[in-house]
């Protein structure tokens, strides 16, 4: 049977692993809805202002899942 003590550290480590996957996967989102953004807006700079609106948008769904990958860290070490 699995000692209290490790079974603690896992879930610390767990936890490490799903705050940095979390946040890699945020930035790259955000990161690759950017460079969409600016080669929309190069090609057409009439859309300017609805694209930013839609890039907002997505940009903040990424970072939602960033926010999910927190609060799962938080849960595994007990903070919540």
């Amino acid at each position: 049977m699995a000692d209290v003590k490790t079974v603690s550290d896992l879930a610390q480590l767990g936890a490490g692993f799903a705050i940095g996957l979390g946040a890699i996967g945020a930035g790259l989102g955000i990161g690759i809805a950017t460079k969409g953004l600016m080669e929309g807006i190069s090609r057409q700079p009439e859309i300017a202002g609805k694209a930013v609106a839609f890039f907002l948008m997505g940009a903040a769904l990424s970072e939602a899942c960033a926010l999910y990958a927190l609060f799962i860290a938080m849960k595994l070490v007990g903070m919540v």
